[in-house]
């Protein structure tokens, strides 16, 4: 199947290098181009992309408010901010608008074209690094220290709570198994369950619990 994507960058170089990127890819097509959230939103709208390949920082609407406009619309499109990670601050932002993945500009080119495939497959992603940041922009939020205390959340179990404090840290599944000296398979049903159980959309919306439950914080 061809993922139809959508690029939304202010810089027209950083557009057509991906561009070009993807032509070499069969599976990938890119079916529109923005310079701004707002022309970003009305592309989804008029193409049904199923990836948007979106910068935070653009003129008038940013990424994030552009992203919060298409994932909360009629539509399947998904969202994965790539963007200059040592410059942006937005990281919890861009998540909680609803984006399914973050990847940064001086990833490997390979890995942003499997960026976009697992983001398009329904899957989240999160660049290595990018966990520490969010983190940390979660505990500049303005929120009471009461409500960022570790508290229990009914129906996980213990050990389900182990595997959502190490989806919190950004561990992938083998990562998790390694870890606590389980299979691959059996972490994989606790990265479900908890899915179920939480009320999860993605592995993104996993990572942003454990931060609100207090599982990870800055250091651990």
């Amino acid at each position: 199947m061809t993922v139809r994507v959508v690029l939304a960058d202010d810089q027209p170089l950083v557009r057509s290098g991906l561009r070009v990127l993807m032509a070499d890819s069969p599976d990938l097509d890119v079916v529109g181009e923005a310079a701004t959230g707002a022309e970003a939103v009305r592309l989804v709208r008029d193409l049904c992309p199923d990836v948007v390949v979106m910068d935070i920082r653009m003129p008038g609407m940013d990424g994030i408010e552009a992203t919060r406009l298409i994932t909360a619309g009629p539509g399947t499109t998904r969202v994965l901010v790539l963007t200059t990670f040592d410059e942006d601050d937005h990281v919890y932002g861009a998540l909680r608008a609803g984006a399914g993945g973050f990847a940064v500009k001086d990833m490997a080119l390979d890995d942003i074209l499997a960026a976009v495939r697992v983001v398009a497959a329904g899957d989240a992603l999160i660049a290595p690094g990018v966990t520490r940041r969010l983190i940390a922009d979660f505990v500049r939020q303005p929120v009471p220290a009461p409500e960022r205390s570790l508290r229990p959340v009914e129906g996980i179990t213990e050990r389900e709570r182990e595997v959502l404090t190490l989806v919190g840290r950004g561990l992938s599944n083998s990562e998790i198994a390694d870890d606590l000296f389980i299979s691959v398979a059996t972490a994989k049903s606790h990265v479900a369950r908890l899915f179920t159980k939480l009320g999860a959309r993605d592995r993104v919306q996993l990572v942003i619990t454990a931060f609100e439950m207090g599982l990870v914080t800055p250091g651990r």
